[in-house]
């Protein structure tokens, strides 16, 4: 098994590519700590390297954050490994019946479904793919239609990453604004 790797433009995230499917149609996941990652085998795995501090699984490759102090040098070597004994040992990556975490439950209606869904559309086909490219992922949370503020949630190397703030603000808030003029403010969520 070859696992390639590549730099994000977060310093303290590499992106991990296992050459097969991670997440696949069922994620992506986001793990901010050991505690959260009671569902997937391979990120309680990869918790386990000295280290980690954040695992990104998406559809086909791992996003792993290390701790500030913590040089690559050491940690790489020990997540390819931990990654290729989940691989070699044919293990699911996430548990069977595991739910799904992601956006607000809120139902829109009339005219701001129609805006939401646009936004939705938006962010699946022009955001999410190049994000995907650097590590992260971002997806909707909720709109509110009284302030024109969208809300999105940033996983992955998008969280935490010094450049996200920018990104957010100078490329995916102008984006909406252009084309769903009822977008006023795009805000990171937790």
């Amino acid at each position: 098994m070859f696992i390639q790797t590549e730099p994000t433009p977060n310093p303290d995230t590499v992106k991990f590519l296992p050459g097969q499917e991670v997440a696949g149609m069922r994620g992506p996941f986001d793990f901010p700590d050991a505690e959260s990652a009671r569902i997937s085998l391979l990120a309680r795995a990869l918790f386990q390297v000295d280290g980690v501090e954040r695992v990104f699984l998406g559809g086909d490759f791992v996003s792993i954050s290390k701790v500030g102090d913590k040089d690559w040098r050491h940690v790489k070597p020990m997540v390819m490994a931990a990654i290729m004994d989940h691989y070699m040992a044919g293990l699911p990556v996430i548990e069977e019946g595991a739910g799904l975490d992601g956006e607000a439950d809120v139902t829109y209606e009339g005219e701001t479904a129609e805006i939401v869904a646009e936004i939705r559309e938006l962010i699946e086909t022009r955001v999410r793919p190049a994000v995907a490219q650097d590590g992260g992922d971002i997806t909707f949370h909720r709109f509110e239609p009284e302030t024109g503020i969208v809300h999105l949630t940033m996983r992955g190397a998008c969280a935490g990453c010094p450049s996200s703030t920018m990104t957010l603000k100078q490329g995916i808030e102008h984006m909406l604004k252009t084309y769903v003029p009822e977008v006023t403010a795009v805000e990171a969520v937790g």
